[in-house]
């Protein structure tokens, strides 16, 4: 069964690629390879890269001996994701991105952007460098399925091998790509009726729009109660947010859900307020 989901995203990726949220942080170049005359991305291939989140799952060098350096945080794996021609490297200290082309079965990757975070520890800066360094340039890339969960599996010309399992995006999930909506959720939950959970708290929630500066447009609604998950957000009591989002339309709605899913693409603002 999981094979034929497997294979059933893939022919998903084949029918549609999807775009990426865009990043607002200053970015500077900390890598440089030239792409500009790489052939444009094979649709296939790119559709299948660009189905899934990439979380590093292996690592070894050419002599077959673990990089330990990039997992000094388990519990966040380095993620790849792919979209229309560009790669995002996320659960690093900085979020680096850069432009992606592929020839075959070679992967060629341009000149990496960086955040200018500053790490909290030599292992985060050294984790940086280190995938920088391992993703920079031209390597040899497969996608199959192992047990059942898609893989991908990097070569480096120096030997070095990153192998990656794969989790189905949203837009994979829910068969399309999704409208970006900003939601303001108010710092507390209220109380909102459910007759099979009596003592349900709704977040207090309301959609507002910005114009292409950036500012504000319009006059808020009134919050209303919220039924839905954001996926990927935890609510802190006493805590304002402005969320951006990713909505889905759900096709069949589920019993009793939402038509829509929700997913968090960026926390645009954040308030702590008085109990």
């Amino acid at each position: 069964m999981k094979s034929l989901l497997f294979a059933t995203l893939l022919v998903l990726a084949l029918a549609a690629c999807t775009p990426g949220a865009e990043d607002p942080e200053t970015e500077a170049p900390v890598q440089s390879a030239d792409v500009a005359s790489a052939p444009a991305p094979s649709p296939p291939e790119a559709g299948a890269l660009e189905a899934f989140y990439w979380r590093l799952s292996s690592a070894a060098d050419s002599q077959g001996q673990r990089i330990e350096a990039l997992f000094v945080r388990p519990e966040q794996p380095v993620q790849l994701e792919f979209a229309e021609g560009r790669i995002s490297i996320s659960n690093t200290c900085n979020r680096m991105s850069g432009a992606y082309a592929i020839d075959g079965t070679s992967l060629e990757i341009g000149q990496l952007m960086s955040t200018m975070m500053a790490c909290s520890d030599d292992a985060l800066t050294q984790l940086d460098q280190e995938i920088a360094a391992l993703l920079a340039g031209s390597m040899s890339f497969a996608v199959e399925s192992a047990d059942g969960a898609p893989r991908l599996t990097l070569t480096g010309s120096a030997g070095d091998v990153l192998g990656f399992t794969g989790e189905p995006t949203p837009e994979t999930r829910f068969g399309g790509p999704g409208d970006l909506v900003f939601l303001e959720v108010a710092a507390h939950t209220r109380p909102c009726s459910h007759p099979l959970i009596p003592e349900q708290e709704c977040l207090q929630v309301r959609e507002i729009f910005f114009d292409e500066q950036g500012l504000r447009t319009g006059a808020p609604g009134e919050f209303q109660h919220f039924h839905a998950d954001i996926e990927g957000y935890r609510h802190e009591p006493g805590v304002r947010n402005v969320l951006r989002v990713r909505r889905f339309t759900r096709a069949p709605v589920p019993a009793d859900g939402s038509a829509h899913a929700y997913v968090l693409d960026l926390v645009v603002e954040s308030e702590q307020l008085q109990p």
